[in-house]
Order: C-alpha cells, then structure tokens, then sequence
C-alpha cells in the first residue's frame, strides 16, 4: 500500500521574505462577490497541519485571502522572464496568481501556497487575472491523476467559486469563475533567473542561487564535476537532475504537458502550471495538447527535448556567476539521467524489479514497440501488463526475466484501469455545469487516488536530499 503523507503541525516559515524587494511585488487579492468552497484537499492540508481549518476559516483565507498567522502580511506577485515558444518575452509575471504563504511540511521542506485566478497583479497586462471554474476543476484532475502515477506534482489544494461571469475565447461563455490555491515545493522557475540576467542583476542572482541550494537541497555534482564547489554549479546540476526525471515520469505517465515554456518551469522539478493538458489515447510521440501549438513544439514525445532545452536557458541566465564549461558539463548529464529515470519509473508502473540497464532498455522499447504496432492504450497497456500477469509476444519474453514488485492491491484483478482522457474529463465538467452535480468529480479523485495506493510507493524525485 502507498504510506499516507505524513501529518503536520503548522510551522509558518515566510522565507522569501528576505529577497522579496526585488523578487516580486506586494498585492491583494481581489474582492470576489462569493467565496463558495468546490474543493478542499485535506490530505494535502493536514501535511502542513491546515486540515483543521473549518469552512469558514478556509473561505477567509482561500477565498478572501487573509494572512495565515505567522506568515506573509500580503502575498507576492513573483517577477519573471520567460522563452515562449523559444521566444524570449520580458513582459511577464504572475499576472493572476501570487505567493500567499510558506510553511514547512513534517519531513522539513518548506512548501509554498501560491494561487492562480486570484485577481489583477503589475503584470496582468490587458488580462482580467481570473480563473474559469472548469480550468479549477481541470487542474484538479491533473495533479490528482499525475500524483497517483508517480510524477512529482504541485497538489490541488483549493478551488473555491466567486461568482463571477467569465468571457473566454476557448470555452463556451460567459463561464463561471473560481481561484484556485495550490501547494508546491516552490514557486522559483527558470524564468526568474532569466529575468535576473537580462537586468545584469548578478548580486540578487547570487543570493537566489543561495536560497535555492538552502532551501530546497540536493546531492552534490559528481566527483570529477567541474566547479563542483561553485553554488551556481550545484544548482545546475540539481535542475538537471531534475528535469531529467521530470521529462521521464511524464512520458511514463503518457502525459502531456502542453506549455513548457522557461516560466513554467519549477527549478525544483516539480510539475505544475495546468493549461491544455492531455493523455494519450495511444502511444503516439507527435501527439500535441494545444491547439496553438501549431508546430508540435511541446508534442508528447518532443518533452525530453524541450526540457533540455530549458536546461540550456537556465545554463545562459547563470553565465554571470560561472564559467560555460562546468554548466555545459552538467548539460551532458541529462540524456544518461533522463535514460536510468526512464527505466526506473518504466519497472514501477509495470510492478517489476529492476534488473540491469540493458534489460531495462530492451523492456522499454519491446512496450512501446506494441504500444505502437496495436494502438492499445497507455493506460491499459501498463495495466494489463502489470507484474507481466497478462503480457504477449515480445514484452512477455523480456518481462519473464523480471521479478515482480509492489503491492497486491484488487484494484489490479478489476479489469479495467483508472484513465483521464479528454471525453472523461468533460463529461465529469459537464456534470457541474448542467446540473451543478460535483459526486462525479469527487468519485473520480476517490478512483484516482485508490489507483495510486494500487501503485505503492513512488519512486523518489530525482535531485533532492533524504
């Protein structure tokens, strides 16, 4: 069975405060004509010990935005740059979230509260900072379904409706609103470093690098690493490793993410940030989840490769504080990362043992190989093959050399797995917008987390201490 997460006393830690001058800008949250709470994660909340909040204390500060105690007198519009579509805008920033609250989490690491859809910021631009109540829902489902697959992810942590009516260009309209609270291992992404180097900003670069090797800590480079003792350098090396294994537990996952562009990126190499996401139907590497994405850039299987590129504007933006040889040193580490993650991830969503790296390789290519050829999808590819139970023609010759791992949940004799592809989603949202009806939604994120206690333990993300 998958350990519950680990309870918490509320431990406030508004550690950002120190570089919060130059790092983001003091807001308030808008002032919505309902507070109405759609979803609350109580799993997520007793982990930073705020499932004791009833509802009205959680209205007052996941609706309205009030301190929680201890913690930041007013949320942080965090500033940053960004490539878009491998082009470099200068113009962004939280334009409709903020930082609301940091506290730590009962293993230690401090966790940020960070919303989006909470109102105008500096950097709104000519939007109005808002939140559909369907891209709530939608971001639910994600983090829900990415969590019990393994993939480390920021959680959903509060939806609540505000009574607005919204106009959007890619939903029927008006629409109806929300704001949405999420838990994450930070909120500092590739776009913050850049923003510090177009400005020539290398005093407060140091000190983010600083606070970004304190605060979320790592293994230190390999021993024959170049400038292995440069602070500029290790964090290199952590986002490498990161993003490496954040590229694999996607793609096991056969998710896609849609939106990979440099401010999306979290240097903890935790996903979050949920637009046009999809699931595959069927193992296909050109499958896109945008419909802007006019060129396939993000498609599923060109994921590895965006963020390796992202690695590589990361590596530009910390020029200022290191030499090139030891960042492109690091660079040179995310294909064999990307590789072992890869297979490790691959063996636990299969239920096996790993065995050597070559076996691991040919049990890889054997899956996707009749993932291809039958057009089955992911989803029941890795569930009918779990433990190598049901497994046929090639992948079944390679799985016999495996041992089998993980729990005996039912959940894997019940004949169909748990999926997210886009028909589900929308009849789960066409549920509440019809008939206001939100037990399908709940039922779903019940299935969905019975699914990942299936799994067992995930395997741990890569680039991080403990």
């Amino acid at each position: 069975m998958k350990a519950e997460p680990q309870a918490a006393n509320y431990r406030p830690d508004p550690a950002i405060s120190e570089l919060a001058g130059w790092l983001g800008d003091a807001v308030d949250a808008a002032d919505f004509p309902q507070t109405i709470v759609r979803f609350r994660n109580d799993r997520a909340a007793a982990t930073v010990g705020l499932s004791g909040l009833d509802d009205t204390e959680w209205q007052r500060h996941f609706g309205r935005f009030e301190p929680l105690e201890g913690n930041l007198p007013r949320p942080l519009a965090l500033k940053y740059h960004g490539h878009q579509f491998r082009t470099y805008n200068p113009e962004i920033g939280d334009g409709r979230g903020f930082l609301f609250a940091q506290m730590h989490s009962a293993d230690g690491r401090l966790l940020d509260l960070g919303t989006k859809g909470s109102g105008t910021t500096p950097y709104s631009r000519t939007a109005d900072g808002r939140l559909t109540l369907k891209g709530g829902v939608r971001e639910i489902l994600a983090t829900e379904m990415l969590e019990a697959l393994g993939v480390y992810t920021s959680k959903t942590f509060s939806i609540v409706e505000t009574g607005e009516e919204l106009w959007r260009g890619d939903e029927p309209s008006p629409t109806r609103s929300a704001v949405m609270t999420r838990l994450s291992h930070g909120h500092i992404r590739i776009g913050t470093f850049q923003r510090l180097a177009a400005l020539e900003e290398s005093d407060h670069m140091a000190q983010l690098v600083d606070y970004c090797l304190k605060q979320y800590p790592g293994p230190p480079p390999p021993a024959d690493a170049p400038g292995r003792d440069e602070p500029a350098v290790q964090l290199m090396h952590l986002v490498v490793e990161r993003m490496a294994d954040l590229a694999a537990a996607w793609m096991v996952a056969g998710f896609v993410h849609g939106v990979l562009n440099t401010d999306n990126m979290n240097i903890t190499g935790e996903s979050f940030d949920y637009g046009p996401w999809r699931w595959l139907p069927k193992w296909d590497p050109a499958f896109t989840a945008a419909y802007f994405d006019q060129t396939g850039l993000y498609a599923f299987g060109r994921q590895p490769e965006a963020l390796h590129w992202n690695c590589g504007q990361f590596a530009v933006a910390l020029r200022s504080l290191a030499d090139a040889r030891p960042l492109l040193a690091a660079m040179e580490r995310f294909g064999p990362l990307y590789m072992d993650a890869v297979a490790r991830r691959w063996c636990w969503r299969l239920g096996v043992v790993q065995a050597s790296p070559e076996t691991d390789a040919a049990l890889v290519a054997a899956c996707e190989k009749e993932m291809r050829e039958t057009g089955e999808s992911v989803d029941d590819f890795f569930y009918r093959n779990r433990a190598g139970k049901g497994s046929t023609g090639g992948v079944a010759s390679v799985i016999a050399e495996y041992d089998p791992a993980g729990p005996d949940h039912p959940y894997w004799g019940e004949g169909a797995p748990q999926s997210m592809l886009i028909d589900e989603v929308e009849t789960l949202w066409s549920a509440i917008a019809e008939r206001d009806d939100w037990a399908p939604l709940q039922a779903k994120v019940d299935a969905v987390r019975r699914m990942g206690d299936a799994h067992g333990v995930p395997p741990r993300p890569a680039g991080h201490s403990g």
